[in-house]
């Protein structure tokens, strides 16, 4: 009896199953087609985020660095331009500030590179203030020979590295 049961159990069970396949579609619906609408959101505004660095290097046209002599500080005239365009995007942004890092190149003592980074830092500063930049906006700092853009022992590498960099402050 049991074994009756049972293949009578397994019978039904394979007849259940068997009517529960499913044939595939004699067609495939049609791919959809794409929205040619408008979107309905605001757009959404493309490339650097405003307050960003990537945002300031870009409106400034990467003139968020300028650079000195060997030894020198002094802001010569293609410094006053960059510093001009960056004066007027902070200007344009009152609630972005920067700090000012100045960088010198190996020569020298590591004390005398980091005072000449710090004048270097304040004279990009002060002539950003001069053109009417609230000085609270404006920190400096000074790293000397410590953080190099260009490796080398040569005039091409030194030139690179005696430099002021204008970073935005988050």
């Amino acid at each position: 009896m049991k074994l009756r049961f049972a293949t009578v159990a397994l019978l039904a069970g394979t007849a259940a199953l068997a009517a529960c396949k499913k044939e595939p579609p004699e067609s495939l619906p049609p791919e959809p087609s794409p929205t040619t609408s408008a979107p309905t959101g605001p757009a959404q505004p493309t490339g650097p985020v405003l307050g960003t660095q990537a945002h300031f290097e870009n409106a400034v046209n990467g003139r968020n660095v300028i650079y000195f002599d060997t030894d020198r500080y002094n802001i010569d005239s293609a410094d006053m331009a960059a510093l001009q365009t960056q004066a007027q995007y902070l200007a344009q942004y009152p609630n972005i500030s920067i700090t000012v890092e100045g960088h010198a190149d190996e020569r020298g003592t590591r004390e005398y590179n980091l005072a000449l980074g710090e004048r270097r830092a304040n004279a990009a500063k002060n002539y950003l203030v001069s053109l009417g930049l609230a000085a609270n906006r404006i920190r400096t700092v000074s790293y000397g020979k410590e953080r190099p853009v260009a490796l080398g022992s040569n005039e091409s590498a030194w030139a690179q590295n005696r430099r002021a960099v204008s970073v935005v402050v988050n």
